[in-house]
């Protein structure tokens, strides 16, 4: 399935916005878990190259879903509030049926930085210590043999 092209920015802005407008009506650990992976996302944008930082991103996102259910399940109180609190409990309800049309878009930003079921394979210009490969000697000619001690 092809998605269409999605900025992370635009994501973060949209999802910053509903956060910032269901915080009218919902306080306490509903910002906290919000504007904590916001950070994150600022953190998945400003390391493009980073397959932990949208990783922990997507998931953070991911958790925030079941995170914002519990919140509105609980301080959702539909006959005592003003106008404004109802804007902002629908705002916070909107970014809750948002959050997974981000998730399967910033899923697809996961796929592109090369991650996959959770493996990261953070692309280095260096050799790992542990690597696999046997150190080239840079003693040997073109010829194949290596350089013989000269005695003095």
């Amino acid at each position: 399935m092809e998605l269409p092209a999605v900025n992370l920015k635009m994501i973060l802005l949209v999802h910053w916005l509903l956060t910032t407008w269901g915080c009218i009506t919902f306080s306490g650990p509903y910002p906290w878990a919000n504007f904590t992976i916001l950070a994150v996302g600022v953190w998945a944008v400003a390391q493009r190259d980073s397959i932990d930082a949208i990783s922990l991103f997507l998931g953070d996102l991911a958790a925030t879903i079941f995170l914002d259910i519990v919140h509105i399940s609980v301080f959702y109180r539909q006959a005592s509030f003003t106008d404004t609190q109802r804007f902002g409990a629908g705002m916070a309800i909107l970014s809750l049926l948002l959050k997974p049309l981000s998730c399967c878009f910033v899923y697809h930003m996961y796929r592109e930085r090369g991650g996959f079921l959770g493996l990261s394979q953070e692309r280095s210009d260096y050799q790992t210590i542990d690597s696999p490969e046997a150190p080239t000697d840079p003693f040997v000619g073109s010829d194949g043999r290596g350089h013989s001690p000269q005695g003095y």
